[in-house]
């Protein structure tokens, strides 16, 4: 499929929508399964957050793989990841019922927004059949 050199704002928008639900999605079943490790080998406490940052950083980068196109990678994939950190910090606060912030927070973000960067930077290079 050959995308226009100028997409309409609402198609980039959506693909930003769609990249963002794309790799909230991933990293939920992602949490999941690593929920079901957790309790099927009895790991250690120190392993989930580390392992949670990693699947999640994974979730965001294929999912603004696998959903951005055409141009402006730069941009829609540090949106997708800036939407990806306000909406995983939200669902994973509601899962675990606590909606305290702290610096942390700031630095997920930050993070999630150069890792859609890159991601989005990939996605618009990558040649597809």
């Amino acid at each position: 499929m050959q995308y226009e050199t100028n997409q309409s704002a609402t198609s980039r928008a959506f693909e930003i929508l769609r990249a963002t639900l794309v790799s909230l999605l991933l990293s939920l079943v992602g949490a999941f399964a690593f929920a079901i490790l957790l309790r099927v080998f009895n790991l250690s406490d120190k392993v989930i957050l580390p392992v949670n940052q990693i699947l999640k950083t994974v979730a965001l980068f294929f999912g603004v793989l696998l959903c951005v196109r055409g141009e402006k990678g730069l941009l829609k994939g540090m949106l997708a990841g800036l939407f990806y950190a306000m909406l995983s910090y939200l669902s994973f606060s509601a899962v675990g019922g606590d909606f305290s912030l702290s610096w942390l927070i700031l630095v997920e973000v930050l993070f999630c927004v150069f890792v859609g960067a890159l991601s989005g930077i990939f996605a618009v290079n990558i040649k597809r059949n």
